[in-house]
Formats: C-alpha cells, structure tokens, sequence
C-alpha cells in the first residue's frame, strides 16, 4: 500500500489534471460545453436510454441531466421518444447529427492528444489509459460498496486546555 507522501503527491497530480481537461474544454465547440459532450458520449458509448439511466452515468441530479438534454435536444443532436415500457418516460437517442458532433469531440481531443503525447512511446499511452480505467473502476466499486467515514484522526497535543470562568 501507498504511503502518505505518494497519496498526497496523488491529490496534487489530480489538482493538476484540471488544467488537461480544461484545455480539452477550450478545443469543443462553444455550442457543446462539456455537459453537453457528456450527454452525447455516453449515448454513443451505452445506446438508447432512459433520462434516469443517463443522470446515473453522469453522477449528477435529474435536473442537472435535464439541463444538459434540453441542451443537446435543441441543437438536434439527440431525440426524445415516448418508452414503449412506460408512456410516462422517455428514450433518449442520438440523432445523425449527434453521430456527427461525437465525430467533430473525437477528432478533436484525438489531434490535441496525439500533439501533447507525441513524445510518449505507444507502450506508455497504453499504460497510462490502463492505470486511468483501473483507477475509474476503483471508483466505481467504492461508489457500490456501502460508505463508513473514515475513523476520526486525534492529534496528538501538548498544550493545556483553556479554563474559562
């Protein structure tokens, strides 16, 4: 197991990342902030879904979820059809032209990441997309698993304690 150093340098690279992802968020077109790429990725990646099923993916509230479908439903690049299960819920499902933005995003992060790695050999790319997925899926199993609080920590003190009158 890590020691605290190597947690503590962990949570210093995590801090860092933002900057990647914020430069991956300045190369999106302005019209699909990263909400919205979100929506239309994870419809490419699972297929048709409920609303519901897509605000569990997404980690977010159904009116976060809501937002960012109305977002992506007026550009049209998704459609909303009644559920043949249960009239009261709707399939949400790429359009054709969702298809194309999801083409433009990939295009896009792919020629920046290809520019940023390109001292990387292929073995090292490989390994970095290993550890991220292995990391994710930690994640994901301690989001199922039943949550304790970590124990509390007692510092250790020397001082007295203050009397008050």
């Amino acid at each position: 197991m890590a020691d605290q150093a190597q947690y503590e340098e962990l949570i210093r690279q995590f801090s860092a990342f933002g900057a990647v992802k914020r430069e991956i968020g300045r190369l999106m077109p302005s019209e699909c902030p990263s909400g919205s790429a979100a929506v239309l990725t994870l419809l490419d990646r699972h297929g048709d879904m409920r609303m519901s099923n897509l605000a569990e993916l997404l980690a977010v509230d159904m009116s976060v979820t809501s937002r960012h479908v109305a977002h992506v439903v007026e550009r049209g690049w998704i459609e909303r059809s009644p559920d043949p299960a249960d009239k009261r819920s709707r399939i949400l499902r790429l359009t054709p032209a969702g298809r194309a933005q999801i083409d433009e995003l990939s295009r896009r992060t792919t020629q920046l990441l290809a520019e940023c790695l390109a001292d990387w050999s292929d073995e090292e790319v490989a390994q970095l997309t290993r550890l991220m997925a292995r990391l994710r899926a930690s994640f994901d199993d301690s989001r199922a698993a039943p949550h304790r609080p970590p124990p509390p920590v007692l510092e250790q003190t020397t001082r007295t304690p203050a009397i008050t009158k």
